[in-house]
């Protein structure tokens, strides 16, 4: 009978345990963030940073990770949600030293994008949309419906300022001002943001990198937002060798699922219905901006 090396039994027994307990396998602990940033009801969670920040305090605290990978597929929203949630991702990476990498899938784009930039590498599909560094806002305006039905809309303020683009009323050329006068802030920051995470990587002319135009993962590369092409478990296994673990950090409920609406404090189901309907409008809109 052949001797059995020290070796070798230290193989086999490695090889009886489940591969998340080995201490001699790399881990890249994955977030997937997927969705309209803000918007959020209990029947359609979007993303949020209360949503989302004990996902990230786990992956972050993943013992022997190499790196923290983050899934996004998202067409931006609110662009504090998006900012408060880059903050936090750049937070626990400083606090633990542990590179981000980023995937985009379908769309990383305005708010998704400002996330994108909390990786300290992006990475996208060729045909994923990516970019859109500018700010929107928009409304209706009713006043000229009411006017022709017959109604009187009767709101009693105390602030002369308190109905600033209110839709029932004729546009005022003081109240556009103030919202642009916002927006044009936030643009400024958010395009400071992107020099600050990109720096020398962005290439093309800042007329067009902060016009709030989108393209195409591979024009998006000639433009320096992303650092090249890459399916998240390829290029893991590439980096961090084939036997890479890439744990999926998700939040479950009971029975291992998530069940709608459970836990949320909500009014009578008529009132949550009808919020629903008009999230799910609000979404598909910010969707279709992009094609989707």
């Amino acid at each position: 009978m052949a001797d059995i090396s020290g070796e070798q039994i230290r193989s086999f027994l490695q090889s009886l345990i489940p591969a998340w307990l080995r201490r001699d396998l790399p881990v890249v602990p994955v977030v997937r963030l997927a969705g309209v940033i803000g918007f959020s009801s209990p029947l359609r969670p979007g993303i949020t940073l209360a949503g989302v920040a004990r996902l990230l305090d786990r992956a972050f605290s993943v013992r022997r990770a190499k790196a923290v990978a983050i899934l996004i597929n998202s067409p931006g929203g609110s662009p504090v949600q998006s900012h408060l949630v880059y903050r936090r991702i750049r937070q626990l990476a400083e606090e633990k030293k542990l590179p981000v990498l980023v995937f985009i899938e379908d769309v990383g784009a305005s708010g998704g994008y400002m996330v994108a930039c909390a990786g300290d590498e992006i990475y996208c599909d060729p045909f994923s949309i990516v970019g859109s560094i500018g700010v929107v806002g928009s409304t209706f305006g009713f006043d000229k419906a009411m006017e022709k039905l017959g109604i009187d809309r009767r709101v009693y303020t105390a602030g002369e300022r308190k109905m600033i683009l209110d839709p029932f009323l004729p546009e005022n050329p003081d109240d556009v001002a103030h919202i642009k006068a916002i927006q044009k802030d936030i643009h400024a920051g958010f395009i400071a943001l992107v020099k600050e995470r990109r720096g020398a990587k962005l290439s093309g002319p800042e007329s067009a990198l902060f016009s709030g135009e989108y393209w195409s993962g591979e024009q998006s590369q000639h433009l320096g937002l992303v650092d090249g092409f890459g399916e998240i478990r390829s290029f893991l296994r590439a980096r961090f060798g084939e036997k890479v673990i890439m744990p999926l950090i998700a939040d479950r409920g009971w029975f291992g699922r998530r069940v709608p609406g459970v836990g949320a404090i909500g009014g009578p189901f008529g009132q949550d219905f009808a919020e629903d309907l008009l999230s799910a409008m609000e979404k598909r809109a910010v969707w279709g901006r992009y094609g989707f």
